[in-house]
């Protein structure tokens, strides 16, 4: 069945769901969708679980309470991202070049039409915050030109960073989104690796 007929609360538990399968080599439990969720209990869980199986997505056993999400139909359902280790949204760092996981996102729930580009890096330090980015985030970037006042991920005098790309007269400057941290100027060579495009929180995944 076409997923364009799942609810937005199936989207969301559709996507945990997979997440939860690829990372744990399981589903999750009722207990574990009722929490992330925070469902009053594991009956409205399982209320979502069974109308995903109706409608096709999820494949449950026997008795109703196990279950795994159907690789053909959530084929192309999610975007495969590939996560390129981590970024500091603090001082800059030399980053690794390998994708080192694969993680895949509903693109709905970022707004996104294309997977062309995209890639992830987990996110370190608290400069973003400002920007409600966390210690422990995901950032998700597309290989993209980036304008004035768009969050990236930069490449500055050989060192990746996050922060927000801001032009000053005829400099470019690196902010962050916390006043304990300077601007960052590049003294020689600055690439702008990808545009901000999501975030994904350390909790929702």
């Amino acid at each position: 069945m076409s997923t364009s007929t799942l609810t937005e609360a199936q989207e969301s538990i559709l996507a945990f769901v997979v997440r939860h399968q690829e990372a744990h080599n399981r589903p999750p439990s009722l207990r574990e969708i009722r929490d992330e969720f925070g469902f009053a209990s594991v009956n409205a869980a399982l209320k979502h679980i069974q109308a995903l199986a109706r409608k096709g997505m999820v494949t449950q056993s026997g008795d109703g309470r196990s279950w795994s999400a159907k690789a053909r139909e959530v084929q192309g359902y999610f975007f495969s991202v590939p996560v390129y280790g981590t970024i500091p949204a603090g001082l800059p760092v030399e980053n690794p070049a390998e994708a080192d996981e694969i993680i895949r996102i509903d693109p709905r729930t970022h707004g996104l039409r294309s997977a062309k580009g995209l890639y992830a890096l987990h996110v370190r330090g608290d400069s973003m915050i400002g920007a409600q980015i966390a210690d422990g985030d995901i950032a998700l970037l597309r290989q993209a030109p980036a304008e004035p006042g768009q969050i990236v991920a930069a490449l500055i005098d050989g060192q990746s960073t996050l922060k927000r790309v801001v032009r000053e007269g005829r400099r470019t400057v690196l902010r962050a989104e916390n006043s304990r941290y300077r601007d960052l100027i590049p003294a020689e060579n600055l690439t702008i690796q990808g545009v901000l495009v999501g975030v994904i929180g350390r909790g929702k995944r």
